[in-house]
């Protein structure tokens, strides 16, 4: 049975170990996939509105929203879960563990997929926001509240706005952040020092208004 299947996942990567009944009755990341079953299974059958309308009723209960469109695949485990969204096209692996407030969106308001492919194995970590139709790889790791809006090669960790490799991993040149042609670009780097001399540059001139003030006296 699936809900044994999320069950076991919870009690095999929760650091809280908790009890066979706790995982059962008390995670509500176990609730909303197994509703979503029953919310998918209407929305393919062309039952669009009742689909709707059972996952508004599961996001009211659990507070995780999944489109009833949306492909969940086995032993999603969705850890405290508050907030996340998964959007309708998106497409979600086997063994993927998803944390609080992550969103699974879309960047286009044209039909068609708009939503992100994740593949087995996958973690997401809490507040990340992962946007368009872009393919997370098998095993890829994304730092929490990361900001993906590129693909990211499979086995690879991404961090930060716009996601990427940490500096000096194996991922270093696979996955560069949206909008960056080379990963040693750091944007929010040089409006800092930038800042940082505008700062020092208006300390001189106050200085300089002091000493004439006293000059004045």
């Amino acid at each position: 049975m699936e809900i044994i299947q999320l069950a076991r996942a919870i009690r095999a990567r929760d650091p809280a170990r908790p009890s066979w009944p706790e995982a059962i009755l008390c995670y509500a990341g176990l609730h909303a996939v197994l509703w979503h079953r029953l919310s998918h299974a209407l929305w393919r059958i062309g039952l669009r509105g009742l689909g709707r309308f059972s996952s508004h009723l599961a996001r009211m209960l659990t507070g995780i929203e999944i489109h009833p469109g949306a492909r969940i695949g086995r032993r999603l485990f969705i850890d405290h879960g508050m907030g996340v969204v998964i959007g309708e096209t998106a497409e979600i692996g086997d063994d993927v563990l998803i944390y609080h407030g992550v969103t699974l969106g879309g960047l286009s308001g044209q039909p068609g997929k708009r939503h992100p492919t994740v593949e087995d194995h996958v973690t997401i970590g809490a507040g990340a926001q992962v946007l368009g139709p872009i393919r997370i790889g098998r095993g890829a790791r994304i730092g929490a509240n990361a900001v993906v809006v590129n693909a990211v090669a499979p086995g690879c960790t991404v961090v930060g706005i716009p996601a990427r490799p940490p500096r000096g991993s194996p991922c270093d040149d696979a996955g560069i952040g949206y909008g960056l042609k080379d990963v040693t670009e750091d944007p929010v780097g040089e409006q800092i020092a930038a800042l940082r001399g505008e700062i020092a540059a208006l300390r001189g001139e106050l200085e300089r208004v002091k000493a004439g003030m006293r000059e004045g006296v």
